[in-house]
């Protein structure tokens, strides 16, 4: 595995996330900002944050696979909320965590959430980019 998650001392544990990636590997992957879209492009969750969340990285996750990588080779998340609000926290929780279920994995690495005003349409509440790095 080319992904090594560390909470240095003097830093605090986040449970969601791990504050520093240290990645060995030679090939890097970007993964464009996932949105709540199936295959076809329809909007999954319209309104619902955590069904939004779930379907953003089940797409990160779609798009790793498609380069032979997973979750446990993400470097670094961004995540974009619009409207963000420290009261949709458990909302954007759930999600991560149906995700994870689906996919048989924590997804820990460092992560940024950032709020902005709107995304590419209206019906969508959050996106998901992600930087992997590969063997």
């Amino acid at each position: 595995m080319a992904i090594t998650l560390v909470n240095p001392e003097g830093l605090p544990a986040i449970d969601v996330y791990r504050q520093v990636s240290v990645a060995s590997g030679s090939k890097l992957v970007f993964v464009a900002g996932q949105v709540a879209w199936d295959a076809e492009g329809n909007t999954v969750g319209a309104g619902d944050l955590a069904a939004q969340v779930e379907q953003c990285y089940l797409n990160v996750a779609t798009a790793l696979a498609g380069v032979g990588g997973t979750f446990d080779d993400v470097a670094k998340l961004n995540v974009h909320v619009v409207d963000w609000t420290p009261d949709k926290m458990p909302l954007l929780l759930e999600g991560i965590s149906r995700a994870s279920a689906k996919l048989g994995t924590t997804p820990v690495p460092p992560a940024t959430l950032l709020g902005v005003a709107a995304l590419d349409v209206p019906e969508h509440l959050v996106e998901v980019e992600a930087t992997a790095v590969l063997d």
